[in-house]
């Protein structure tokens, strides 16, 4: 036998090496076609995070004056009442807005889930609010609660006196909460429809020609398979309800007396407004914290849930 012969791989370790190179070469590509959006996720959303980080240890002017001013924003923070109002206003309105659109979005995702006629339509009308400017459409809510609007026009047609939505304090935000309602309860709808649609129909029959009511059937059978898909939508509503803006700013401008001035509104007026730049980005932080602390505690209630 030659020398050549004697010293040729087996055919398995050749095997072996060509999946590993056609392996290094799949990652190639996948690398080439996440860096765009790495690089401007990195751009974008970390360089920007990490230089509010930074500001908020530091005092900045327009006139480009920066200085070092350590954790005294933050000092600032726990004995400014603006912030605690602020804080109970966002955590009032999340407690509200939150329950009442996953509760619409579900209740909508299980009107709609079974294939009868022109159920694509609504679907499509019901998505509608989603791809909605909010800046558009709170011009359009303000005026239906307007003290002349259209919703107190009505109560007059029919006898009942009009009501202060947007000036009364009580209000202000169940109706700022109605209106976040019709605005992202399309998006979470289809969230739950791809959860149920997912749910074995086999499963449910049983239960049905087990005895089982309606009720039953969803809190044993439907409900446990929508837990992922109910623990996004919680987590994502909650966020964004601790950043609430555009409308407050269109409706109420944070009024009546603060009534509606959330967080991130407070941090708006603070750094726009009063030009405390360094002390906006601490709210921030502080508003980032709680943020993540939230979505860490519904993780875990929702994983024991599960257990």
């Amino acid at each position: 036998m030659s020398t050549t012969q004697r010293s040729a791989p087996p055919p398995s370790n050749v095997a072996h090496r060509a999946g590993v190179l056609l392996r290094r070469r799949e990652a190639r590509i996948a690398y080439a076609f996440i860096l765009p959006y790495v690089s401007l996720f990195l751009l974008f959303r970390i360089v920007p995070a990490a230089g509010s980080i930074a500001l908020s240890f530091a005092d900045y002017s327009l006139a480009g004056r920066f200085s070092w001013v350590g954790l005294d924003h933050y000092e600032r923070l726990g004995s400014d009442p603006l912030v605690g109002e602020a804080l109970v206003v966002t955590a009032v309105y999340t407690v509200i807005a939150v329950p009442l659109i996953v509760v619409s979005s579900l209740g909508m995702a299980l009107l709609i889930r079974r294939p009868t006629r022109g159920v694509k339509f609504f679907r499509s009308v019901f998505f509608l609010p989603v791809m909605t400017s909010l800046v558009f459409a709170g011009v359009i809510w303000r005026w239906i609660y307007a003290d002349n609007g259209a919703i107190n026009s009505l109560l007059d047609g029919i006898g009942l006196s009009s009501v202060s939505w947007l000036s009364s304090g009580t209000l202000v935000l169940p109706v700022l909460a109605s209106v976040a309602t019709w605005a992202r309860f399309g998006f979470d709808m289809l969230i739950f429809l791809a959860a149920l649609l997912s749910v074995p129909a086999e499963l449910e029959e049983a239960a049905r020609v087990d005895g089982a009511r309606w009720w039953q059937v969803f809190r044993y059978v439907v409900l446990p398979h929508l837990r992922p898909a109910l623990f996004f939508v919680l987590v994502i509503e909650t966020v964004h309800s601790f950043q609430v803006f555009d409308v407050i700013y269109v409706m109420t401008a944070g009024g009546p007396v603060r009534s509606s001035t959330t967080l991130v509104f407070l941090l708006y007026q603070r750094g726009f407004e009063f030009f405390e730049f360094g002390y906006a980005a601490a709210i921030g932080v502080v508003l980032f914290v709680i943020t993540i602390a939230v979505a860490i505690v519904q993780g875990r209630f929702f994983g024991r849930s599960r257990t």
